[in-house]
């Protein structure tokens, strides 16, 4: 990195691992360097999934020691989860993750007995049995009694780090616990989860300065005069920000351990079709809406390869076997709840394809093609779907994250879509986070000088749809249809 020109920092938490990214503006472009990456994931306790919170903030510490001297740090991480302070500050008990199984009776009764249309009608959100209004229903014990504040995972970290109490609007769009429509905490709806309204800490909107490192943290990682300051603190908010679109008719696809995949638009759809076909409309910056569906994603392949006992390492080649294969001999709905928790991957799949009469794949390779078309046809679905929903005309698909690395995926989700790909930049949540930063600081004007650095700044790699989408209207038929609650 050159040396004339300030630098900030993002801690960028994934629900497989984390980073501290720099990054530094100059002439135009970002300059980017990772200084810190570090394992994550979840922690079984007797009492069910969690993830290791003080772990994960003593590696941003060790990536903050190597940060040199940046102006600003800004923290993301994955959505719903939280953690519960006490009156003294302190953390009582590792947040659940997730994918604990605690909620799985609760989310549909909590819907029952408030009303579907009513709540998506307040909340605007996706039905999806983890959100943290149906953790909190789901909760008990003594935890909860002694808690005094609630704190999602990017607030909890900014609370050690400064001592500030807040949470940042994008990610507090994803708990279910906020009004859609004046983006303010709804006192009703956390009643209805359980708790009194008072848990839920004050509202902060990116570019709001959190505070000051603490004494003790300067005096860790070496940073004096570092302020921490509010980003999409939801990965998908950056991430999206991320996105380097030269126009407003695009759709994004943010990979990863899920696939968010939606529009950007300037409201939420909350009509009762938005609702039927489980559309989620959640916050961004500067006053947009990520009108999106959450699919189950790379975790799919993820979960395949730790069955199988192979690394990220043994991809290439099962890649390359699954470019050979027999296209489209098997697909399966990658939002089937099935696939939700951690298990036998492969196993789950081959039930799905008996149960619509598909053949069962072979092969690793045969199953990889099966994992990566079935992805391909969900973000399908959602883009046709989110843009009849909203009427918004869709031109590109930006497809952002750990799966622009992966060519074939690209490739296909052109190939279904029927229009061209643009994939790049991996590090679109980093990439976001670090902008937002260095546009509250003054130098990006708006969200679309934003972007334009960031089309100048990473190599984007295009895909053009290659035949007709025929065939792939024909696996779309396989795929059962998804009830709605």
């Amino acid at each position: 990195m050159t040396t004339e020109s300030p630098t900030f920092a993002a801690v960028d938490l994934g629900a497989s691992s984390g980073r501290v990214v720099l990054g530094r503006l100059t002439a135009g472009r970002l300059e980017t360097a990772e200084v810190h990456r570090f394992a994550n994931g979840p922690v079984p306790l007797p009492d069910g999934l969690h993830w290791d919170a003080v772990g994960l903030f003593r590696e941003v510490l060790i990536g903050l020691r190597e940060a040199g001297r940046p102006v600003s740090v800004g923290v993301d991480s994955w959505a719903v989860d939280y953690g519960l302070l006490d009156s003294s500050g302190s953390l009582l008990g590792e947040p659940f993750h997730y994918r604990d199984s605690r909620t799985d009776a609760v989310a549909e009764s909590f819907v029952d007995s408030f009303g579907a249309p009513e709540l998506f009608a307040r909340n605007g959100l996706q039905f999806l049995p983890f959100n943290t209004i149906f953790q909190l229903a789901a909760s008990k014990g003594a935890a909860l009694e002694a808690a005094e504040v609630l704190l999602l995972i990017p607030d909890l970290i900014g609370y050690w780090l400064t001592g500030q109490v807040g949470a940042e609007l994008t990610n507090a769009s994803t708990t279910g616990l906020l009004d859609a429509r004046t983006h303010e905490w709804s006192p009703e709806l956390a009643r209805a989860a359980g708790i009194d309204p008072s848990l839920l800490p004050p509202l902060r909107r990116p570019g709001d300065v959190v505070g000051e490192l603490l004494p003790p943290v300067a005096e860790e990682t070496g940073l004096t005069g570092t302020s921490v300051v509010a980003v999409g603190s939801h990965d998908t908010a950056s991430a999206v920000v991320g996105v380097p679109a030269r126009s407003p008719n695009f759709a994004y696809v943010c990979t990863g351990t899920w696939s968010l995949t939606g529009l950007e638009l300037p409201a939420p759809v909350l009509t009762e079709q938005a609702r039927r076909a489980n559309f989620t409309n959640e916050l961004g910056i500067d006053g947009t809406v990520r009108f999106l569906r959450n699919i189950m994603g790379l975790w799919l392949l993820q979960e395949s390869l730790r069955t199988w006992g192979l690394t990220s390492h043994d991809l290439p080649g099962l890649l390359a076997e699954a470019a050979r294969a027999e296209p489209l001999t098997a697909v399966v709905d990658a939002e089937d709840t099935r696939f939700l928790a951690p298990g036998d991957m492969p196993a789950r799949i081959a039930d799905a394809c008996r149960e619509t009469d598909q053949p069962v794949p072979r092969t690793r390779g045969a199953l990889v093609r099966c994992v990566l078309e079935s992805l391909a046809l969900a973000h399908r679905r959602a883009i046709r779907e989110a843009a009849a929903l909203s009427g918004r005309d869709v031109d590109v698909v930006h497809l952002v994250g750990g799966g622009a690395r992966n060519e074939l995926l690209c490739q296909l989700t052109a190939d279904a879509l029927g229009i061209p790909v643009v994939a790049g930049p991996v590090e679109a949540t980093a990439t976001g986070n670090l902008l937002t930063q260095a546009k509250a600081a003054g130098h990006v004007a708006d969200l679309t000088e934003l972007r334009r650095i960031i089309a100048t700044s990473h190599r984007l790699d295009h895909y053009t749809p290659r035949g007709s989408t025929g065939p792939w209207d024909e696996a779309e038929i396989r795929l059962p249809s998804r009830p709605t609650p």
